[in-house]
């Protein structure tokens, strides 16, 4: 079943100046970080790159037998069987060109497949967590608590075991000597550990006085530049391995008097549904006295 996910709220991209970048400087981390696909379509295309080159260098020296004189796909074969270390005796090499050339090759295979093993173990080896949070954060009375939430879902049908989950609040303050910097505060929230996260969780902070949003408005988050970054870790029920996921919500993903819409309800005998088709709505709450939102238009 596919779920209506979107990917992960982007964090904030900031022009860095006056550092040099080198972006090739660690290939393997690179690597590493790139979609599965695209590292093995390099380390494909990274393979039959060197092995054309090499049969070039054996078509201008020469010296391999059972190799057609100057064919390329003669040489071609004979560089991917040095490569691979396969020796089907068909092609072998007989003069000292030739034999110095195979071990140039042999030597550069060890560490190309030794890279290629690394990257595709790791690539497959690996789980990533496919944790997906909600389009927008919603602040709406809670109990008669104003309170922010948020929601998140586990895409996978195993369990995020004992997860665990962060909330910071960003935002730019003024100290009493006139500089101004960017702070950030953590958040406490009303359950910050889920034992066994199936499907979805919301998060909640509730706005008391010893909260750091203790009476913020739509306009003072405006001007404190303020953003909030929610992080998860836990395990993966079925590899044990350790999981991270994290989303972070500017001021335009932040929808003042509403609340996520239900997605779980009762059918008939006790079953329960989960709607997911549902996860990013949100439906406005009840303004009251003390928490005015949704604003009435004017």
């Amino acid at each position: 079943m596919k779920w209506p996910f979107q990917r992960t709220p982007k964090v904030s991209e900031f022009e860095v100046v006056g550092v040099h970048d080198r972006p090739w400087g660690d290939p393997y981390d690179l690597l590493l970080r790139t979609p599965w696909w695209i590292g093995v379509s390099v380390l494909v295309t990274a393979f039959l790159l060197v092995n054309a080159v090499f049969a070039f260098a054996y078509m201008l020296t020469g010296g391999v037998y059972g190799a057609q004189p100057h064919s390329w796909l003669d040489a071609f074969f004979f560089s991917v069987q040095t490569l691979g270390t396969l020796g089907y005796g068909a092609m072998y090499p007989e003069t000292l060109g030739a034999h110095l050339l195979v071990t140039v090759e042999v030597m550069l295979g060890i560490f190309i497949l030794a890279l290629a093993a690394g990257v595709i173990f790791t690539k497959f080896s690996s789980v990533r967590a496919r944790v997906q949070f909600a389009r927008h954060a919603v602040i709406a009375p809670w109990d008669g608590v104003p309170t922010l939430m948020f929601r998140l879902g586990n895409e996978r049908r195993s369990r995020v075991i004992d997860a665990s989950i962060r909330a910071v609040l960003m935002r730019t303050e003024r100290t009493l000597e006139g500089v101004q910097f960017y702070r950030m505060v953590d958040l406490a929230l009303e359950r910050a550990r889920n034992p066994s996260l199936s499907r979805s969780w919301t998060v909640m902070h509730r706005i008391t006085e010893s909260s750091p949003l203790w009476q913020a408005t739509p306009e003072s988050l405006v001007l404190a530049e303020a953003e909030f970054l929610i992080t998860l870790t836990g395990l993966d029920e079925t590899s044990a391995q350790s999981l991270h996921a994290a989303g972070q919500y500017d001021n335009s993903q932040l929808v003042w008097g509403a609340r996520h819409a239900d997605i779980l309800t009762e059918l008939p005998g006790g079953r329960l549904r989960v709607d997911m088709t549902r996860f990013h709505e949100t439906v406005p709450t009840t303004p009251t006295s003390t928490f005015p939102y949704p604003r009435a238009a004017t």
